[in-house]
C-alpha cells in the first residue's frame, strides 16, 4: 500500500520468534512502526528472514521510499552495524536515535554482576534530565566514574555519544517515547500474522502520548 509522505519518527526493530517451517526454528521478524506528525501511528512494514542483517533493513528503507514516504525526521533503532549508514542512504536528512534500552542491556552484558545495579541506576539518569546540556554532563560523569573499571564500555559509549542524546532536540512532551524502541518491542512480543493490519485499524485515529500537544511543532520539521 502507499504510505503517507512524511512520518515524524520511525522505529526499526527485529525480534526472534519460533516459526514453523518443516521444523520449528527461530527466525528474525523485522518490524517498522511510524508515528506521523499528528501523533497517529501505524505499522509501515514487516518481513521475516532467517537472521537480522543490514541488507534486509536497507531494502526495507528503500521500499518506504518507493511507497511514497519522502520525509522522516527521526529514526530509532538498536546498534545493528551499518544501520545509521543505511538510513542516510535513503533519508539523508533524517536524524538517528540509538535505543537507550538496548545500550543499557549491552552495558549489563559487559560488567560484573555486582556492579550492574549501580551502573544501571547511574546510566538511567541520562534520559531523565531537563535538557541536553544536563544529560551530557551526567553522561560524562558516568564516563569518569566507570572508565577505570570498564575501559571498553566507556570507549564504545564515547564512539556513539552523538546518537544517544538526539531525542533531547525535540519537545519534552514526546521525549519519553523517542529515547528507546520499547513501543515496537511491546508490539513484537505479541506479534502474530495479521496483527500488523489489526494494529493499524486499532490505532488509526488515536494520537500517541504527547504528540497531540506539539503537532504544530512537529509539522515544522518538514518542508
Amino acid at each position: 500500500r502507499k504510505l503517507s509522505d512524511k512520518f515524524f519518527c520511525v522505529y526499526l526493530d527485529a525480534t526472534y520468534l519460533p516459526l514453523r517451517r518443516e521444523t520449528f526454528e527461530r527466525e528474525a521478524v523485522y518490524i517498522a512502526i511510524g508515528i506521523k506528525p499528528n501523533g497517529h501511528k501505524e505499522v509501515i512494514d514487516y518481513c521475516i528472514a532467517p537472521s537480522e542483517n543490514i541488507e534486509i533493513w536497507s531494502e526495507m528503507l528503500k521500499g518506504f521510499k518507493r511507497r511514497g514516504l519522502e520525509q522522516v525526521e527521526l529514526f530509532l533503532s538498536d546498534g545493528v552495524v551499518g544501520m545509521k549508514e543505511a538510513i542516510c542512504q535513503s533519508y539523508p536528512k533524517a536524524h538517528f536515535q540509538r535505543c537507550l534500552v538496548h545500550v543499557m542491556r549491552n552495558i549489563c552484558a559487559k560488567v560484573r554482576v555486582d556492579d550492574r545495579e549501580k551502573i544501571m541506576n547511574e546510566f538511567k539518569q541520562v534520559h531523565q534530565q531537563t535538557n541536553k546540556e544536563m544529560a551530557v554532563q551526567v553522561l560524562h560523569e558516568f564516563y569518569q566514574n566507570w572508565e577505570k573499571a570498564y575501559k571498553n564500555v566507556v570507549r564504545d559509549l564515547r564512539q556513539v555519544e552523538p546518537d544517544l542524546l538526539t531525542f533531547y532536540n525535540y519537545p519534552k512532551q514526546i521525549r519519553a517515547s523517542i529515547y528507546s524502541t520499547n513501543m515496537i518491542e511491546s508490539f513484537n512480543n505479541a506479534f502474530i500474522g495479521i496483527q500488523a493490519m489489526s494494529y493499524n485499524d486499532r490505532y488509526f485515529n488515536r494520537i500517541h502520548k504527547g504528540f497531540g500537544q506539539v503537532q504544530d511543532t512537529l509539522e515544522s520539521y518538514f518542508d
